[in-house]
């Protein structure tokens, strides 16, 4: 079973940036479209960034041109940058494959944009 580990959120101001890092185990990474989700208190988890095997991405319309999602499958691993960072965005990140039935989910990692 691929385990999934999300860090580098934290605590930023309006306007800031953040870039988020999501290693999974296992030794076939490279062939699964992957993606970055988000909760919110009290919402469902939503898709905000995804990117296939061959580094095609789609972003959700209100997050285009502030995040960008990328993948080094060399060190089984999927990014996310994020820039012009709005309270909004605050949530839970997490990462997992998409168009297929979703790995163990991992813990997360908490982005809170707030001044």
């Amino acid at each position: 079973q691929v385990q999934l580990v999300e860090s580098g959120g934290g605590l930023v101001q309006p306007g800031g940036s953040l870039r988020l890092s999501c290693k999974a185990s296992g030794p076939i990474f490279n062939i699964y479209d992957m993606g970055w989700y988000r909760q919110a208190p009290g919402k469902q988890r939503e898709l905000v960034a995804q990117i296939t095997r061959n580094r095609n991405t789609i972003y959700k319309d209100s997050v285009k041109g502030r995040f960008t999602i990328s993948r080094d499958n060399a060190k089984n691993t999927v990014y996310l940058q994020m820039n012009t960072l709005k309270p909004e965005d605050t949530a839970v990140y997490y990462c997992n494959r998409i168009n297929l039935a979703p790995w163990d989910w991992g813990q997360g990692t908490q982005v809170t944009v707030s001044s």
